[in-house]
């Protein structure tokens, strides 16, 4: 017999369209929760137990047995009702699976992003960034870089006119048009700074080191010139140097009076602002291109100008002072806005809001905002008896995203009263919200809407459940992970997930066959896909969140909502899945080093990528 369907099946997970069905109302009632909270044959009424006796009176034997049901049938009056257990929905044993290796493609998917880790790319290629080795100017679904076959990176940023990669120990390398037209292929341009993660501007990388050092690092090779390399730190002795000297020219970004212990944690930028957070909670704007200095509102300093700029250099970090005390925990930019994330759950937007990209209502003459404004989430859950708390964002392009968690508590007052078991229990949604430009899909509502200044429900990605068998309830799944590009999206689901599957599991005549399968996270992409950037094989925009196919397999599969693409037969064998964290030795059969290793979505200018994380 095999697993029950609300386990963690064989094939893996059921995808959203399955598990649409086991949303249940936040009120629901107790023996809606005991349907799926156990596993034991349902207990028969006791009127319908007397007339199977009588069934047997009258025949017996295989008779009996086919006539009951047929003389009887469910319709019939019953007895009086007495409490049903649950009844759990068997899957069938599963057939011989159409790979070679007689597992799931979820299990293969996995096994590969082990044993073959690397960066996958697709979209535009105008400046040779997906495809360094193709003159081809788009690339319709994802394909393997080959320098970073074998390659684990720390982190990876993508433009249409360049890309740049975080090794494993640190170093930088940068590739495409803009970096260089003559460089075939990607190149190591700063080592030795220890480089932990990155963010990219229009023409500059912004690079944050282990230790919690910034450095600006020009896009353009031809702007990396050694004679314009900072000076390096000199030991004691004057002939000998205590630093090994950089191979490319940087600026540093060091913010001023930080405190005993306090450094740069995170860093993000917009096409011409950064945003610095230390782990003290407090942020810093900086300019981020040496094109145009910020005017739009982004750095959160009122009256910061290009005119009003204080002495010293024109990209020194300023502190923002409105969101003193605040104690941020998160920061996300788009083009021309930023977004903080404080530790109680509440966001302050600023910057441009052409598109209603901060929340908040445009005001003609007024598109700007420089000072920090709360994002007014309390009156999107009013009159449900909600109280909403906002747990992680994401900006990019012209759009802003948020996820809630949603909290209500079971209390006496309620009708239908919960029962005494019940009450005090919290119960919990997980919703994700947009706001902004929707006229490429970007919102992802299933609307194409120019400008959305109220937050607007992903539906798609709202209010799904899960059965958690350690918690024995139901469970929300949340997201693992928002990538936003300039026109396009990707979710990563915090589903439930499994890798540790064994290699064979012993029936009971000790015979083994391969139904134990790993199985990773479920991943959505929605938005514009006017270069193929969200890899569905077609050119048309995409207002939903929708699955794509594999990695190493082509075409659209399926919609967010299980409709179309073939079924959820077809989405349960071949949509895209992402393996999560884990200690794994990689190579074939397991056999090579040993590390800590998961796989990540980026979404940048019109392309995408996936790659193998540290």
């Amino acid at each position: 017999m095999g697993s029950p369907l609300l386990s963690r099946a064989a094939l893996g997970r059921p995808p959203p369209s399955l598990r649409h069905t086991l949303r249940h109302s936040l009120a629901a009632a107790p023996s809606q929760w005991a349907r799926h909270a156990s596993s034991s044959a349902p207990t028969q009424r006791p009127g319908r137990r007397a007339l199977g006796l009588l069934a047997v009176a009258i025949a017996s034997g295989a008779g009996a047995l086919w006539a009951y049901p047929r003389l009887f049938p469910a319709s019939q009056p019953a007895g009086p009702l007495q409490p049903e257990k649950a009844e759990l929905v068997f899957e069938k044993p599963r057939k011989k699976a159409a790979s070679k290796e007689g597992i799931s493609s979820q299990h293969l998917q996995v096994k590969s992003s082990w044993e073959h880790p690397g960066v996958y790319a697709w979209g535009s290629n105008a400046g040779k960034v997906v495809a360094p080795d193709s003159s081809e100017t788009v690339v319709k679904t994802p394909r393997r870089i080959p320098y970073f076959d074998g390659q684990i990176l720390r982190d990876l940023k993508l433009d249409r006119n360049f890309g740049v990669a975080v090794t494993e120990n640190g170093d930088l390398v940068q590739w495409g048009a803009a970096f260089s037209k003559d460089a075939a292929e990607p190149t190591v341009t700063l080592k030795g700074k220890d480089i932990a993660k990155i963010a990219i501007s229009r023409d500059r990388v912004v690079a944050l080191s282990s230790s919690g050092s910034v450095y600006s690092i020009p896009v353009a090779k031809a702007d990396q010139a050694v004679d314009e390399k900072q000076p390096t730190k000199s030991s004691w002795l004057p002939f000998w140097s205590s630093e090994t000297p950089p191979s490319a020219s940087y600026r540093s970004l060091k913010p001023e009076n930080l405190g005993w212990g306090e450094k740069v944690v995170d860093i993000k930028s917009g096409l011409e602002h950064c945003l610095l957070l230390t782990s003290k909670g407090r942020v810093f704007s900086a300019a981020s291109s040496s094109e145009e200095f910020p005017s739009k509102g982004q750095l959160g300093i009122p009256g910061l100008t290009w005119h009003t700029r204080p002495a010293g250099p024109y990209d020194q970090p300023h502190e923002v002072k409105a969101l003193d005390g605040r104690n941020i925990k998160a920061i996300a930019t788009g083009d021309f806005h930023s977004l903080a994330l404080d530790s109680q759950g509440h966001v302050f937007a600023f910057g441009d809001n052409t598109t209603g990209q901060l929340g908040l209502e445009t005001e003609v003459g007024a598109s700007t905002v420089d000072t920090p404004s709360p994002l007014p989430i309390h009156k999107l859950y009013s009159g449900t008896g909600l109280t909403p708390k906002i747990t992680s964002i994401a900006a990019g392009g012209m759009n802003s995203f948020f996820t809630v968690d949603a909290t209500r508590t079971l209390i006496q007052s309620q009708n239908p009263a919960p029962t005494t078991e019940l009450l005090g229990r919290t119960t919990t949604s997980a919703d994700t919200w947009v706001c902004g430009s929707g006229i490429h899909g970007t919102l992802g509502t299933g609307k194409w809407t120019h400008v959305s200044p109220t937050p607007t429900k992903i539906k798609a990605l709202s209010n799904l459940y899960e059965y958690d068998e350690g918690t024995d309830r139901m469970a929300p799944i949340r997201l693992s992970r928002l990538a936003v590009g300039s026109t396009h999206a990707c979710a990563v689901l915090d589903n439930l997930t499994h890798l540790n599957a064994s290699s064979s599991v012993k029936e009971g005549d000790g015979k083994s066959k391969k139904t134990d399968t790993n199985f990773g996270a479920d991943v959505l992409w929605w938005g514009g896909n006017e270069h193929y950037q969200l890899g569905t094989g077609k050119r048309s925009n995409v207002n939903a969140p929708v699955y794509i196919a594999p990695l190493d397999q082509q075409g659209l599969v399926g919609h967010g909502q299980g409709q179309g693409g073939g079924g959820d037969a077809v989405l349960d064998r071949l949509r895209f899945q992402i393996t999560p964290r884990t200690t794994v030795r990689l190579g074939e059969n397991g056999k090579g080093r040993k590390v800590s290793v998961e796989q990540r979505v980026e979404c940048g200018r019109f392309v995408s990528g996936v790659y193998s994380g540290a």
